[in-house]
């Protein structure tokens, strides 16, 4: 049975990316291109956005790694010396290089598995957000604790009530998954940019640690009392959070510098094909130059703003574990995780027009959200199944790489005993954002350039289409 002229709203326009192309023919347009106070957003001319923040950036690294050239010896004394606060830091170095080896292995085969089977990623990932509300219920009920067993139940229900919800809504993530994974497979390398990033936080991570270890060590001063008893002085609230600070900075420019050059490639795959289609693409190298030079003072405007809501939340949290400022500082606590959600859902968009476009980091950030609010698209974005699934490598990843420790535990215990525990890994996360980047930019560019899309890609804009007409009936894109 023949099928009726695809009208797709919009029209065809020259590449913001190629070099050489010319307009095509203006195709049948339902929505004019500029409605509103929205205008489909162009290629911004070269000059560095957000410079300041940039700089702050590099004086944020620099004096991270005087401090670990100063005071990392520190932590490090000689075979015949003890740290003030007789912790091996060697043995807790060796620790984190063990996890991260065997977290970084771990999330490359996750990743494959991601690009393969993304539906089925999808609807499993969605089963075992129950399953788990549902033994944190049974759990509550086991323990004795009644209170958290019935706020568990009530969990349970409403993930129960989601599920149902979401299912119908699992085609159309998986349309979108599977063009984002098509756009991932035909730039393949910027894959290997992930692995670039992972490693640059790694190394971060490493230097940090050595740094405040060296600091912390050159700062603690330990007394025993006449019962042998020994005590250390408190933390200096004021030294953690400039060191928290630091940290979160350069982490969120490393995760979000993935996702603008991501962003940026999805945008050179959609609407310059012939720039974006092989491994090491023109548009991989392209994209990771904006990242670096153009683009890398918006990237670290918007990470810094959540860098501080992080750092102060981990100082909350580190002042209520020492059993200070009681139930007002858990409320705080409990804010400034919101905000910071907030924040970095705000980014999570705003950074997609500012790999795709170039456009300083208020300005992406408002005219994303004008295109969404546009379209009517306000709770369409806010329903992140394909988080979920990401939720599910993440939490496979950590707990493989735990695995892994306990084994090496058993080989030689000692060395996690001096250690203090198994250490929290960060960086194996960066490398799961590709996937959702790239979700994202789809998102983005189905919204504002149905029409391209049609024209380089006709078979996966007709599935995403026909997926969206069965999902959202009443909101029409095309």
């Amino acid at each position: 049975m023949a099928k009726g002229p695809v009208v797709v709203q919009g029209s065809a326009v020259a590449s913001p990316y190629a070099h050489s192309t010319s307009p095509s023919p203006p195709r049948s347009s339902a929505v004019p291109t500029t409605d509103g106070d929205w205008q489909k957003g162009e290629k911004q001319g070269t000059k560095c956005n957000d410079p300041l923040f940039a700089i702050l950036l590099y004086i944020n690294v620099g004096a991270v790694a005087a401090l670990a050239a100063v005071y990392g010896q520190e932590a490090f004394p000689g075979e015949d010396e003890s740290t003030a606060s007789n912790i091996d830091y060697v043995g807790y170095m060796l620790v984190v290089f063990i996890c991260a080896g065997a977290a970084f292995a771990t999330s490359a085969i996750m990743f494959s598995v991601m690009m393969r089977i993304p539906e089925t990623m999808l609807k499993f990932s969605l089963i075992f957000v129950v399953i788990l509300s549902g033994l944190i219920m049974i759990a509550g009920f086991l323990s004795g604790a009644i209170f958290s067993a019935i706020i568990g139940a009530v969990f349970f229900v409403l993930t129960l009530c989601y599920a149902k919800m979401a299912w119908r809504r699992i085609p159309f993530a998986s349309a979108n998954l599977v063009t984002a994974m098509t756009a991932v497979k035909s730039n393949l390398g910027v894959t290997l940019v992930a692995y670039f990033f992972v490693a640059l936080a790694f190394g971060w991570s490493v230097v940090w640690t050595i740094s405040i270890m060296g600091l912390w060590e050159s700062e603690t001063v330990c007394t025993e009392d006449d019962n042998g008893l020994e005590s250390c002085t408190a933390p200096n609230y004021g030294v953690l959070f400039g060191m928290l600070l630091a940290y979160f900075f350069t982490h969120q420019v490393l995760q979000n510098s993935v996702h603008v050059t991501v962003a940026g490639v999805v945008g050179t795959w959609w609407f310059a094909p012939d720039e974006a289609n092989s491994c090491c693409s023109t548009a991989i190298w392209d994209s990771l130059k904006r990242t670096f030079t153009t683009s890398f003072g918006s990237i670290c405007f918007g990470s810094l703003l959540v860098a501080i809501l992080s750092a102060l939340r981990q100082l909350a949290n580190a002042a209520r574990a020492d059993d200070e400022g009681g139930v007002l500082l858990c409320i705080a606590e409990c804010i400034l995780g919101c905000l910071e959600s907030l924040l970095e859902y705000f980014n999570t968009w705003a950074f997609v027009y500012v790999g795709l476009y170039g456009y300083s980091y208020l300005e992406a950030g408002k005219n994303v959200f004008t295109l969404f609010k546009n379209r009517g698209w306000e709770a369409i974005i806010a329903d992140d199944l394909i988080g979920n699934v990401l939720f599910l490598v993440t939490l496979i990843v950590g707990v493989l790489a735990g695995v892994v420790g306990i084994i090496y535990q058993e080989i030689d215990p000692d060395v996690f005993e001096s250690a203090g525990g198994n250490p929290r890994l960060v960086a194996f996360f960066i490398l799961m954002s590709v996937i959702g980047s790239s979700v994202n930019a789809v998102i983005v560019l189905f919204a504002e350039a149905p029409a391209e899309f049609q024209q380089h890609y006709p078979e996966l804009s007709s599935n995403m289409r026909e997926k969206w007409a069965e999902v959202y009936p009443n909101v029409v894109t095309y």
